[in-house]
């Protein structure tokens, strides 16, 4: 059997909490963002109430994960240090302590609020119970897997110095499998609807400035997550310590990842009706220069146009991106259409 290796568990304490607190510090920083893009962009009236209660409970968890962190460091290498037998390293190696609890607690319920994010964006897109039904069933193992790790970790009275004991490692492994899996087959599944709407749109050149810069910042987001939970789902398969960091970073990414998605949407959004206020603008300066005589007049030939733009809609409840493809011939009464429902509930 591997004996658990790498980073001492002190420096680990350490090393998880700054960086734990340098990520913290970038979501505060993308949550009042978000709050912007969500609130005062869209007015008290319109805003997605949804969103917006899913962001505060993101920065909620992740506040209090990181209190708990800086609490347990105080008390393992400061409050306990000389009274707690065999010193930190044994104080941070101690699965039951109730710090160690309560983090793995709040870590489980901020990926259960992340991951559900995800399935439910995939739904919107799809509209569609058959398609998501796979993910709701990894989401329902998440949970499950969740709640036993928090379980046994509580309960831990032999071993409880190796988080690895077969008591506590088996649940932690399928949770992290569990997580990284429903991540994975969603974002590609919501991913997988944008390109093939684009793919149908039929003009790439078009399709990548209005569709492309979303699929990319689904994909940007995606990654980021998963990246994380692949590495720490090796760390511990290896019993190698570092999980113990990584899983304490992943905690600031999930909201990052969520952030990050509804501002670059935003800016997006803002970037395209920018563009199309100053091509009204340059098409009225245009037609204002047809009255000036011309001495050459060129014979006009019937065009097909591909005029592709972004919409939004407002349900009650969020945006919903449409793109919308229209094929005019100009010259005749005939018009061919195609609309596609696709994108992002921001």
């Amino acid at each position: 059997m591997l004996e658990p290796n790498g980073i001492p568990l002190d420096s680990a304490a350490v090393a998880s909490t700054v960086l734990e607190a340098i990520l913290y510090g970038f979501s505060v920083l993308m949550f009042i963002g978000t709050m912007w893009a969500l609130i005062h962009r869209r007015g008290m009236i319109e805003m997605n109430k949804k969103m917006v209660a899913v962001a505060n409970l993101l920065l909620f968890f992740s506040t209090t994960h990181l209190i708990i962190d800086i609490v347990r460091t105080e008390e393992g290498l400061v409050q306990y240090r000389d009274t707690f037998p065999k010193g930190p390293v044994a104080f941070f190696s101690d699965v039951a302590q109730w710090s160690f609890v309560y983090k793995n607690m709040v870590y489980m319920l901020q990926t259960l609020v992340g991951d559900a994010v995800v399935i439910y964006r995939c739904f919107v897109v799809w509209q569609s119970l058959y398609i998501i039904a796979l993910p709701i069933l990894l989401w329902c193992s998440v949970a499950l897997t969740g709640i036993g790790c928090v379980y046994s970790i509580s309960q831990a009275t032999v071993n409880k110095e190796n988080i690895f004991a077969p008591g506590t490692g088996p649940w932690i492994t399928a949770f992290l499998a569990s997580t990284l899996a429903a991540n994975l087959l969603s974002t590609s599944l919501l991913a997988y609807r944008i390109w093939d709407v684009t793919r149908e749109v039929g003009d790439a050149r078009v399709g990548r400035s209005s569709l492309w810069p979303i699929l990319r910042i689904i994909l940007d987001s995606g990654i980021l997550y998963s990246v994380s939970l692949l590495a720490a789902l090796l760390c511990f398969v290896t019993k190698n310590r570092g999980h113990y960091v990584l899983l304490d970073m992943i905690m600031p990414i999930i909201s990052i990842t969520f952030y990050m998605v509804i501002i670059r949407v935003t800016i997006k959004r803002t970037t395209s009706q920018d563009m199309q206020a100053t091509t009204r603008l340059t098409r009225g300066f245009s037609t204002n220069r047809q009255s000036i005589p011309e001495r050459q007049h060129y014979p006009l030939k019937p065009l097909q146009v591909h005029i592709t733009q972004l919409t939004e809609t407002n349900d009650g409840d969020g945006d919903i991106f449409k793109s919308v493809s229209n094929a005019e011939d100009i010259g005749s009464s005939k018009t061919a259409a195609s609309v596609s429902d696709v994108a992002i509930y921001t």
